[in-house]
């Protein structure tokens, strides 16, 4: 398992150094890339079958230890579980589909070589971090994957507004990440270990009863301060109110880059960490009910804001935040299996729509705002219904990929409600309204784009066709599981005991307990669609296709004149809250007015005042006391005789 383990590492590792370090052809370039992250979700796979079907025990073992100070050892080592199986699968197979895709997508793109190497990176990054068995290599991906999106979202770096995102995602991710190091400083000072299995085994024990003084005279839950901590870092990485500005701007980057880093992969990496750390987050009521507030205001808020974009790759930026805000509450719900359950799902339909937007985009040559397009179903016919399968399974329709997952989410809230967990009654009617409002963005998307008047220009119409295969082929392949993978998967996730031993729940927590199923698959999944299908969720889904098809198929009209009645309201929504003039003021600009300072106390009055200036002082005296140097000789006999009188009238005076 060791040796496999370390190949799915760094096999995406040796190809991002080849391709990005040595002066390989373009085709090789995406040769290597593409055959080493083919190489690690194959070997994910057989992984995956050894872990959950092979009978194989958890794989959990310290490859390197890299310094040792006094208890504490800082190691580089893997833990391969259920989890951690289901998250190398989900990582390395989407990954391989952007790949593929990228072919196409960058094909006249210079920096084509560049692009595989980085996206090569982020794969080896997000594998360190998701296969790390203690909290210095959780930090090591963490940190890494964080790095390369920088580098990723700024890949046009000759356009401002990229060097402004990716500014701008750096900055918001460093308060996210500087209270993630906290929480592992934390951890270190309470548990004197870095090792997951030492620190949930104390935490088990006993040891989250202690206390810490943070301010003097109040005494802190230690559980409470360490989970809030970790999870204030989840919230930069996750992009959760109010961290959560970074994503849409993150557009700026090439579409594949959308689809792999902010849809399904990156962005669930705090997900992921939280679901991790369950065994710590069960421990502290207030941390858990912070993560469902936090949570719910994401889902609706962030889902609202969709319904205005124009530009289609932010609608579908815009819903990820959304989701990412469902799986959240499912977390705080400590529905932890529900969480990473529609973790799984949404990677595959949100990668779909990314990259559908991007099949989009390519058609109209990059032309990305909606409102020059429609019609465009009969020209992109593969596109059309590869979006429509990614766009039901975002909405939760019966039998989709997003129904089982969303559903779930829905129940976990409601059973925390009922349990009296604070902040459950706001998260529950939060998600339940945010399904009418993720039907209604969707199918404008969807509606605005394939249906109704050819808006485009005469010149992009003549030269519509649906894109190569080599693009159309990873929109199929991520299709098929966006239909298939929540029924097939559901009864093992959501009410069998996949998880056991990788997530801990809470018996008074569990809102699926008792919930096991003892029929057939195919029974149990006729009976959720059933009782789906008698539920609010539904209604409300149906309700927002509706009221979609009404606005913008039957009155397209009918949008603008309600805006005119309700201008601001509108405006606050177009302003994004307010949240981005806020990060350019206190995140960006406050970064750059602390910079500004420092540059002109340091570099102009420290260096070119007192430095350069000391310089130019000795400067100016030699070129005085140059003159004096004539060559003459009763010039020097002068200044003898002056220097002469001077000292005896010193000494005449003393």
């Amino acid at each position: 398992m060791q040796n496999v383990a370390l190949i799915i590492v760094l096999a995406p590792l040796v190809g991002a150094i080849i391709a990005g370090l040595f002066p390989v052809s373009r085709r090789f370039a995406h040769r290597v890339t593409i055959s080493a992250v083919g190489l690690s979700f194959f070997l994910s796979l057989y992984v995956f079958y050894q872990i959950v079907f092979g009978g194989h025990e958890i794989f959990n073992e310290t490859l390197y230890t890299w310094l040792v100070a006094g208890n504490i050892s800082l190691e580089i080592g893997f833990m391969i579980d259920s989890l951690t199986a289901l998250m190398m699968v989900v990582v390395t197979f989407v990954s391989w589909m952007v790949h593929i895709y990228t072919i196409g997508y960058m094909r006249d793109d210079p920096g084509y070589q560049r692009f595989f190497s980085y996206i090569n990176l982020f794969t080896f990054s997000m594998l360190m971090l998701v296969m790390s068995n203690n909290f210095v290599q959780l930090f090591f991906g963490w940190e890494a994957v964080g790095l390369v999106s920088y580098l990723l979202i700024g890949f046009w770096y000759t356009r401002e507004t990229a060097i402004y995102a990716n500014l701008k995602a750096f900055l918001v991710n460093r308060v996210g990440d500087f209270g993630f190091i906290l929480g592992i400083a934390a951890v270190l000072m309470t548990f004197n270990s870095l090792s997951y299995t030492e620190v949930f085994g104390l935490a088990q024990a006993g040891n989250y009863e202690q206390t810490i003084s943070i301010f003097s005279g109040t005494e802190w839950s230690a559980m409470t301060v360490i989970c809030i901590l970790l999870f204030i870092g989840a919230m930069g990485k996750s992009a959760q109110f109010p961290l959560h500005v970074w994503l849409p701007d993150s557009m700026e980057g090439p579409t594949p880059i959308s689809a792999l880093i902010h849809a399904a992969t990156m962005v669930t990496a705090g997900i992921f960490m939280v679901a991790r750390m369950s065994p710590l987050f069960e421990l502290s009521e207030t941390a858990l009910s912070f993560v469902l507030v936090i949570g719910a205001i994401t889902a609706f808020f962030m889902g609202i804001l969709a319904i205005v974009q124009n530009d289609i790759k932010r609608v579908v930026a815009y819903s990820t935040l959304s989701q990412l805000g469902y799986m959240t509450v499912a977390l705080g719900a400590s529905a932890y299996a529900a969480g990473i359950f529609h973790l799984m799902t949404h990677a595959f339909f949100k990668a779909l729509l990314f990259l559908g937007a991007g099949s989009v985009i390519i058609a109209m040559h990059h032309e990305q705002d909606m409102r020059k397009m429609g019609g465009l179903k009969k020209y992109l016919p593969i596109t059309y219904w590869t979006m429509l399968i990614g766009s039901l399974a975002l909405i939760g329709f019966p039998g989709f990929a997003g129904f089982f997952s969303k559903d779930a989410i829905i129940e976990a809230a409601h059973h925390a409600y009922e349990a009296e967990r604070a902040g459950a009654f706001f998260a529950y009617y939060a998600v339940l309204l945010g399904v009418f409002i993720t039907a209604l963005y969707t199918f404008r998307m969807f509606f605005l784009t394939f249906h109704g008047k050819e808006r485009m220009d005469e010149h992009t119409r003549e030269h519509l066709h649906e894109t190569p295969s080599v693009v159309t082929g990873p929109l199929i392949a991520l299709a098929i599981p966006s239909i298939f993978i929540g029924m097939f998967t559901i009864s093992p996730l959501l009410f069998g005991h996949y998880f056991d031993g990788a997530i801990f729940v809470e018996a008074a927590h569990n809102a699926f307990a008792g919930h096991e199923s003892h029929s057939s698959v195919a029974w149990m999944i006729i009976s959720f669609i059933g009782h789906g299908l008698l539920q609010p969720p539904f209604w409300l889904a149906l309700f927002g296709f509706g009221t979609a098809y009404y606005f913008y198929m039957i009155r397209p009209d009918l949008p603008g004149e309600i805006v005119k009645n309700i201008e601001v309201p509108y405006k606050i929504l177009l302003d994004k809250y307010g949240f981005d003039r806020f990060n350019d003021w206190f995140f960006a600009g406050g970064a750059r007015r602390v910079g500004d300072k420092f540059w002109k106390m340091g570099d102009i009055k420290t260096i070119d005042g007192l430095i350069n200036g000391t310089a130019n002082t000795i400067g100016w005296f030699s070129s005085v006391a140059r003159n004096v140097q004539t060559g003459m000789l009763y010039h020097y006999a002068f200044a003898m005789i002056i220097g002469l009188a001077v000292l005896l009238g010193t000494f005449v005076i003393l």
